[in-house]
């Protein structure tokens, strides 16, 4: 069983970028280059984005950057013609991301899935070079579901949060490779029963690969350690996305078995799987804004 789980995790990486969309001065960050700075030799743009598709990448906004971020999924395709497969429903992420220096960014977001608000830093700890194989980085996030219950009023009044701590190590083997392995925990202060833990481990993985100039495919699958979930019943998510740039513009298309776009939901609450047509379609789109940019052309 195990092989087949370390199997199944080494074939699903075939990647790219997920989403940014952006003004011309910051098209630079969307050509693809093994990047080296003096006789150090840094490696730079390991991924395009912030996001894989839901697993976040070792990068973040630089000093001064600010990323507004959409994720949207809509409903199952399952749900068949009288849901137009789906696209009847939908759920939905904002966030806002900001680069306090090039090392660290903080974020924020907004989910409508179970009316969620989410905090978030990011802290880049080392970067590949030719000294160094890999980047890594501490992702820290915590949730706070807020959703009202009708036949469980009880719950209203208990704090519903949850902390999701990742560590993003990822290495760039080309300039159309790039493969991520992300272990993870997450802490409920909240769960059904006593038999669930309130622990949660699991490992991700995730990668990019481009295709032509102006497009790649990605993919991530998150394994849940067994034993750890009781009461309900939690698949591995598995996602698989497409970028396209056009003008500018990166869209990530997205079908996962994973309605949740934040750490919680697509590392320990996917409900469907694959071979029941449990697909969730989407996108996920940015726009970034370059604050050092603006201050200069005031100079001007």
């Amino acid at each position: 069983m195990r092989k087949k789980i370390c199997y199944i995790l080494l074939s699903s990486l075939f990647l790219s970028t997920a989403v940014f969309s952006q003004d011309s001065t910051l098209l630079n960050m969307l050509t693809d280059s093994m990047t080296n700075q003096g006789d150090k030799g840094i490696v730079t743009q390991t991924f395009k984005a912030t996001q894989i598709i839901n697993l976040p990448t070792v990068e973040a906004p630089k000093r001064n950057n600010m990323q507004f971020l959409i994720m949207h999924r809509f409903g199952k395709i399952n749900d068949g013609a009288y849901e137009f497969f789906g696209l009847d429903n939908a759920d939905i992420r904002l966030a806002l991301d900001y680069g306090i220096t090039d090392r660290f960014a903080i974020g924020i977001g907004r989910s409508s899935l179970d009316k969620t608000f989410d905090g978030s830093f990011k802290w880049k700890i080392l970067q590949q070079s030719k000294r160094m194989p890999v980047t890594v980085s501490l992702y820290e996030l915590i949730t706070n579901t807020t959703l009202k219950y009708e036949d469980k009023p009880y719950l209203d009044a208990k704090l519903r949060t949850a902390y999701t701590s990742q560590l993003l190590i990822a290495r760039k083997f080309s300039r159309n490779l790039s493969l991520q392995f992300s272990p993870a925990w997450t802490h409920y202060n909240l769960v059904p029963t006593p038999e669930d833990k309130n622990d949660v481990i699991t490992l991700s993985m995730g990668g990019r690969m481009k295709i032509t100039k102006r497009m790649s495919i990605n993919a991530e699958y998150n394994y849940i350690l067994p034993d750890q979930i009781v009461s309900t019943t939690a698949y591995n998510s598995l996602s698989l996305g497409l970028d396209i740039e056009t003008g500018g513009h990166v869209f990530q298309l997205v079908f996962s078995n994973t309605q949740g776009m934040i750490g919680p939901w697509y590392l320990t609450k996917t409900s469907g799987t694959w071979g029941n047509g449990d697909i969730y379609f989407g996108f996920n789109i940015s726009r970034s804004f370059n604050f050092n940019k603006e201050k200069e052309a005031k100079k001007w």
